[in-house]
């Protein structure tokens, strides 16, 4: 059976680099790509309501372009990746889905956003590693 790896991307280029490495060392696995849409930054930036809708269509439009880079990406090492869409804080989605989904291995990116979105939110990264299960690969 192949295995189940997910990568955690957000655009940055530590996302990019774990998704090069999955691409490069895993070339029979299920390669899945998530990128998780942070509510702490919804809730911090006072956004509510209609506004906070219009920010969340904007924040998908931009994962689904993520998406497309993702999938150009993989296209290039004659690959496919499956991509899922999460809401809620990155590094508890991320194991969350990582074991609801039998994920064998995550590969990940060292740090992805920086500035305040890191400082709310605090190391995905580390959140990560502390709390999974299966095997985290941290990609720099």
């Amino acid at each position: 059976m192949d295995q189940q790896i997910l990568v955690p991307f957000d655009g940055s280029d530590e996302s990019e680099t774990a998704l090069n490495r999955a691409l490069e060392e895993n070339p029979n696995a299920e390669i899945t790509v998530l990128n998780v849409l942070s509510s702490a930054e919804l809730a911090y930036g006072g956004v509510q309501g209609s506004a906070a809708e219009s920010l969340t269509d904007a924040q998908r439009e931009e994962a689904e372009e993520l998406f497309e880079r993702a999938q150009e990406r993989a296209a290039a090492y004659d690959a496919t990746v499956q991509t899922a869409l999460e809401v809620g804080t990155p590094g508890e989605v991320i194991v969350e889905y990582a074991e609801e989904n039998a994920s064998d291995h995550i590969i990940m990116g060292s740090h992805g956003r920086s500035g305040l979105s890191r400082i709310v939110v605090g190391s995905v990264a580390e959140t990560v590693i502390r709390n999974a299960s299966m095997t985290v690969t941290i990609a720099r």
